[in-house]
């Protein structure tokens, strides 16, 4: 059988005091005598009475936990950014209520009403792909909660955001492989909701009218997702053409690794033939033969920033009327899958 908790009413009738005289001593008031205080005190802590938490953020307006939402809680970026984002709210005594939308603009919809209904203090999320209609983001907002958009951007949607550069990101990536002697680059892209795939797209386009390099249509394979398949395919779809490129810029490190795969089936020399980049620097980017050439992001500082950035909200009373748009810098990082200068 399940044993009750000890209540502040069973305390009061074994010592044989009014409630409110043992919540007096419970919160140390200075209208009850240390005697009894400490009396009281001893005995509750004999009883392992622990206070009710969710009456306490009833009585205090505050729950002290923060609601956070991702795309996916595993993957090394994500989870890196929540550890970010914990290390920066634990010091103020805050807890995460951490879930997944699994990439599902419908679930991100159910997750929001849900943490809203247990009165989380506020919000941090990092929008679904599938997420291109933002009224569930401003009701949430209007409804007076704190709220955070990091990673992937809502563009117009005026709330308080801080994301990678991911233009930038591709831009020196691509940039770099023309400078090795690169011509016929290509791009497997991720997700086209999203608005690091646009980004980094738009990156690797520049870098390619910047050093007077055409666009070929043919060269850019546009992926449903951000997966290893992604990558297979999309590698397999080069490998079609008459003409193979001399390069691939991935959108991101597990599009690379799956394309690496097809390359190396082919007997294909990488960076000889082909030259390989990625996007995210994942901790296994070293451990491939050859090592990947990837774009480093500050994920934990990008979690640390959205965390500070929610926090400051939640210490003003002055209602916010401008909005800060954080751009973090990454850097490319370079290894065996592209040639050196």
């Amino acid at each position: 059988m399940k044993k009750n908790q000890v209540t502040i009413t069973d305390i009061a009738k074994e010592l044989n005091v009014s409630p409110s005289t043992v919540s007096r001593a419970l919160h140390d008031s200075p209208f009850i005598s240390e005697e009894r205080k400490r009396e009281i005190l001893d005995f509750a802590k004999k009883m392992n009475y622990r206070p009710n938490q969710l009456a306490l953020s009833l009585l205090n307006k505050r729950t002290k936990i923060l609601g956070v939402i991702v795309p996916e809680i595993t993957s090394y970026y994500f989870s890196t950014a929540i550890n970010g984002i914990q290390d920066k709210v634990g010091d103020f005594g805050y807890k995460l209520m951490i879930s997944q939308s699994n990439e599902s603009f419908e679930e991100e919809i159910r997750l929001m009403e849900a943490m809203s209904l247990v009165r989380v203090d506020g919000f941090l999320i990092s929008p679904s792909s599938n997420t291109v209609d933002f009224d569930h983001i401003k009701t949430i907002k209007e409804s007076g909660f704190p709220l955070i958009i990091f990673d992937r951007d809502c563009h117009g949607l005026d709330v308080d955001k801080v994301v990678v550069d991911d233009y930038s990101g591709a831009f020196d990536a691509v940039n770099y492989l023309v400078k090795t002697g690169c011509k016929r680059i290509a791009h497997i892209t991720g997700s086209s909701n999203l608005s690091t795939t646009k980004h980094r797209r738009q990156g690797y386009l520049d870098a390619l009218l910047e050093n007077g390099l055409n666009i070929q249509d043919e060269l850019i394979i546009f992926g449903e997702d951000s997966t290893s398949e992604t990558g297979v395919d999309g590698m397999k779809s080069l490998f079609n053409l008459e003409k193979l490129p001399d390069a691939v810029f991935c959108y991101n490190d597990a599009i690379a690794i799956g394309a690496m795969s097809v390359i190396r089936e082919r007997d294909i020399l990488i960076p000889d033939q082909i030259s390989l980049v990625g996007f995210d620097d994942e901790p296994y980017s070293t451990y491939f033969k050859p090592s990947l050439t990837s774009v480093w992001q500050p994920v934990y500082d990008l979690g640390v920033l959205s965390a500070k950035i929610l926090l400051d909200q939640l210490n003003s009373d002055i209602d916010q009327n401008e909005y800060r748009h954080e751009i973090l810098k990454p850097e490319l990082v370079i290894r065996n899958s592209s040639k050196q200068l």
